[in-house]
């Protein structure tokens, strides 16, 4: 069932869209009395909503109570399979049941899978069949001609078969219904002709075969306590033949552990941890990290004797232990950290013994509160209309709370690419806090607010190279008229019913987040799980090809990709992407028809250049290439008419990455290589948005990760880490491939 309901309450949508992280729905304002189910007497109210559609994101609709109209958002919808957490119980109106809901509408059938030696066995099977049937018919025709001939001019030519007072079966009268019961007679008798024990034989070895895979302590992952699982046998040979491996990024090739490293405060960088892309670029160079932390090793060891934060790898004696109050722009860090501590949509939980924990909409921000909490302004507690934080004031040794007013959240979208909080101090100033990618937040500058910009750039770039992902923090004070004109626009933006509803409060937000003054950026770490690089690079051995479509930003792709050996030193790169100074003015200020046409235009032109780049296969070459494309080109590249060719260049490839990709598009690559190569592919990933991809894939291998069990259920094959992939295809998937072969 899909409900409004009355309160605020929290929710886990696992099942729709794979996060783990828990999101705040809340009541529309004027039903907060309602309480008692006694009070639901009264209640006359007529709700009018958008007819049912598969959109898990957007609701549009309205309430009527009380002779006045009130908006409804996504915020007031439960849907149907979401969780509720934290919460007893909760009063709401069923709006949409059954096939209505969203969760139904985005269904689809899953597909029926068979392996291609199943499939040419069904063929050999018919060729078989139809020689029966043929041996079978030339028979039975002779048989009536010479059955008919038996009794000639009243003598019996064969006597010894009494055709006199034979029956029905040698019967020369009824020459043609003997002949049809031989037919008959010769199918059963030839039957043997065809193998079927063949096909009992090989669904039990192939049992068998799941069972050694199921069984296999080698693909145990300990931690988890998760074995790896064929959910189906049917396609255990087709392990073997695979030729294009089709992976998400985040959460199976890294972690999906943010870990907090390192951050730039008024253009200081801090924090002295090592990152594996870091690792991996030293190794490339040619030198060492070790050497480095052998010789810090004394001064690190205090360090490292204390127990490991999750979510907490920074280390900078700068700024630790409350030493950023010696450190010259100390009001900066401060505000940075108080930044961190307000500006998220996490929530508090308790413990018996007190401890704090942060149940957060994504693991970047429980990062960004686990950090500020371990430097000493600890979020402690919020309501609907305040935020609670523990702040450690090093000067004095003290604990001291600050409540701060919540007035508004503005919140994070795909689009805004930033997410801001109001909030009123307990010295009564209105600051706004914001937080948001660079390429929307230096664009927000104030003049006065750019003090920091020139070093706070390079030192986000260098992060980006690192693997990092990183966030730019920026605030500023606003006067009471200048609020009071913000929330009446607001508000009022929030009460229309029309349909640019969304377009006016984001325009409203848009006006107050401007003439920010930077503090600085943060970086954090989502870690390569264990064994990926090698993983890869045994799988490249084996000649299979690698895609990786994500949904990250393209830096952070290709240093992962980097960290994860999929790209290697030496590669040439070959970079599609319409992130360029012409195309980017023309979307300024161009109509859609226009921008459509040159930005296709624009991506059939560097697909040419590419094709032209890579020698024919009739030359020898040492030179390997790899293909990055964002999701923007994605989209035109595959159009019917470009498709072929950013399909003939992307085989030519070693490695294939496709950033900023839509779990559609992730499903539509995947059909593109499947139909084109007429190759077996195999797909793999661990969350809600790349089920499209397990489905569309010959071989669906789901990871059985942090985020839900939707890949799981989707998939062909459930495994607990990607580097498992490797003894899976490399040792099941070659001896099913042989085994079957040879018995067949």
């Amino acid at each position: 069932m899909e409900e409004h309901q009355s309160w605020r309450c929290n929710k886990e949508t696992m099942n729709l869209d794979g996060e783990t992280n828990l999101k705040i729905k809340q009541a529309l304002e004027v039903t907060l009395d309602l309480k008692e189910d006694i009070k639901f007497r009264e209640v006359r109210q007529t709700i009018k909503c958008e007819d049912p559609n598969a959109n898990l994101y957007s609701f549009v609709g309205s309430m009527e109570w009380k002779g006045q109209q009130y908006p409804l958002s996504p915020h007031q919808l439960l849907l149907r399979d979401s969780k509720l957490r934290n919460t007893d119980y909760i009063y709401g109106a069923v709006i949409f049941t059954g096939h209505d809901t969203k969760v139904m509408q985005n269904a689809t059938d899953p597909p029926s899978k068979r392996s291609t030696i199943e499939k040419k066995m069904d063929k050999i099977i018919y060729i078989l069949m139809s020689s029966l049937l043929m041996i079978a018919l030339l028979g039975s025709v002779f048989f009536g001609i010479w059955t008919k001939e038996d009794i000639r001019d009243g003598k019996l030519k064969r006597w010894y078969l009494r055709p006199d007072a034979s029956t029905i079966f040698y019967d020369p009268k009824r020459a043609a219904l003997a002949s049809f019961f031989h037919l008959l007679t010769a199918l059963m008798l030839y039957s043997y002709f065809i193998p079927i024990s063949l096909y009992i034989s090989i669904e039990m070895v192939k049992l068998l075969q799941a069972l050694f895979i199921n069984q296999d302590i080698e693909m145990y992952h300990e931690e988890s306590d998760k074995p790896t699982h064929a959910r189906t046998s049917n396609l255990n040979e087709e392990l073997g033949m695979v030729d294009t491996i089709l992976s998400d990024e985040t959460g199976t090739l890294t972690c999906n552990m943010m870990e907090f490293i390192k951050c730039s405060i008024a253009g200081t960088a801090y924090g002295q941890g090592v990152t594996e892309v870091e690792r991996a670029m030293a190794v490339r160079k040619g030198f060492r990290l070790d050497d480095d932390i052998e010789n810090g090793g004394h001064k690190d060891n205090k360090i490292d004797d204390s127990p490991h934060v999750n979510g907490f790898n920074f280390k900078d004696p700068r700024i630790m232990d409350g030493n950023w109050i010696h450190e010259p722009n100390r009001d900066m860090i401060r505000d940075f950290f108080r930044l961190l501590a307000i500006c998220h949509t996490c929530i508090a939980e308790k413990d018996e013994n007190g401890k704090i924990s942060y149940e957060a909409e994504s693991p970047d921000e429980a990062a960004f509160v686990i950090a500020a909490r371990e430097l000493g302004f600890e979020f402690y507690k919020r309501s609907l209309t305040t935020i609670i934080i523990r702040e450690w004031d090093p000067s004095q040794n003290v604990v001291e709370k600050r409540k701060y007013e919540l007035l508004n959240i503005l919140e994070f979208s795909s689009s805004r690419k930033r997410m801001s909080v109001i909030v009123k101090e307990p010295e009564g100033r209105i600051l706004l806090l914001s937080k948001g990618a660079d390429s929307v937040m230096f664009k927000r500058l104030a003049r006065n607010g750019r003090k920091f910009e020139e070093d706070t750039r390079r030192h986000i770039n260098e992060y980006s190279d690192s693997g990092l992902r990183t966030l730019v923090l920026a605030y500023r004070v606003l006067d009471d008229k200048e609020y009071k004109e913000f929330n009446e626009k607001l508000n009022a933006a929030k009460t229309s019913v029309s349909a640019d509803r969304d377009e006016k409060i984001e325009q409203a937000a848009d006006s107050i987040e401007t003439d920010l003054i930077l503090l600085g950026a943060t970086a954090v770490e989502d870690k390569l799980q264990k064994g990926v690089p090698e993983c890869i690079d045994k799988l490249a051995q084996a000649g299979i090809k690698i895609w990786v479509l994500t949904g990250d930003k393209m830096e952070t792709a290709i240093n992962i990709g980097f960290a994860c050996s999929l790209l290697r030193q030496g590669m040439t790169q070959i970079i599609i992407t319409l992130e360029q100074p012409d195309i980017i003015a023309l979307e300024k200020n161009g109509d859609k028809l226009t921008i459509a046409k040159a930005s296709k235009q624009r991506v059939m032109d560097q697909i040419e250049v590419g094709i032209k780049q890579i020698p024919p296969s009739t030359h020898v070459s040492t030179e390997s290439f790899a293909l990055i494309i964002d999701g923007k080109s994605l989209t035109y590249a595959l159009e019917d008419d470009v498709k072929l060719k950013f399909l003939d260049l992307a085989i030519k490839c070693a490695s294939v990455i496709c950033c900023r990709s839509s779990p559609k598009q992730k499903a539509l690559v995947t059909r593109l290589v499947k139909q084109v190569t007429h190759k077996v592919t195999l797909a793999i990933g661990d969350g809600a948005n790349d089920v499209g991809m397990l489905q569309e894939a010959d071989i669906g291998v789901g990871i059985s990760g942090a985020e839900g069990m939707q890949a799981v259920m989707a998939s062909d094959v459930a495994v607990a880490q990607f580097r498992f992939l490797e003894r899976l295809l490399l040792v099941h998937g070659h001896w099913c491939y042989r085994r079957i072969s040879v018995m067949v």
